[in-house]
């Protein structure tokens, strides 16, 4: 696939089947928790009922979401199956979007077993079920989720200081991408109008800056 920004990425589809393993997975998870937490509930009355009902919210909704955004787009099960969810352009998944096809689960589980999330699945195809389609995300393989080879020592990443929408997102890993083939005296005049991001800083420190939260969107950490 190709980004708005003309960056080419390999992305494999994650199918059905691979999706069910990794559902159960965080199914089994979510059902230890819970279990555990109505044993101690149970010694709480009126009260242990509400933590109950808390608990059980929470788990059914938040939890996905949590993990996924916190997670860089996996939760345990997806982890264990190697799946990650992205937006459609290859960038990390948001709150937003996070929630939104996490919210319209209840569709896809009806009419029972998630029929209707599978029948999605099948039918479309990019492999989305209904909740991918509304929040324009994709689940894919993680090992496959490879942006082009940089090929330089810039390793060290930080997390952005504030929250980053998708095309803010998408400029500094375009940027990250097309820095090392522009002329030194470009690439810092770039990035000194990368505002507030850079705001006050050396031209050579705020390109620093820059790479280092690219490589946090990209993944990019140095080995061993």
């Amino acid at each position: 696939m190709a980004t708005p920004e003309g960056c080419e990425l390999s992305l494999r589809l994650a199918g059905p089947a691979v999706r069910v393993r990794a559902w159960l997975f965080d199914f089994v998870i979510r059902l230890m928790i819970f279990a555990g937490a109505m044993i101690v509930a149970g010694y709480l009355g009126r009260l242990g009922a509400g933590v109950a009902a808390l608990l059980a919210f929470v788990l059914e909704w938040l939890y996905p979401t949590l993990f996924e955004v916190l997670w860089h787009g996996q939760t345990p099960g997806k982890k264990f199956s190697n799946l990650v969810v992205l937006n459609d352009d290859g960038t990390p998944v948001g709150w937003g979007a996070s929630f939104a096809r996490n919210t319209l689960r209840f569709v896809d589980f009806l009419p029972f077993a998630y029929a209707c999330g599978l029948f999605s699945l099948w039918l479309t195809p990019d492999a989305k079920r209904l909740g991918d389609l509304l929040a324009g995300t994709v689940v894919v393989y993680r090992d496959e989720t490879r942006f082009p080879k940089l090929a330089d020592d810039h390793f060290q990443s930080e997390p952005p200081p504030f929250p980053l929408t998708l095309a803010e997102q998408r400029a500094l890993i375009e940027y990250r991408l097309r820095a090392t083939n522009l002329t030194t005296a470009r690439a810092e005049e770039l990035a000194e109008l990368a505002l507030p991001l850079t705001e006050g800083m050396h031209p050579e420190a705020a390109q620093a800056r820059l790479f280092r939260i690219a490589n946090g969107l990209l993944g990019r950490h140095k080995q061993g």
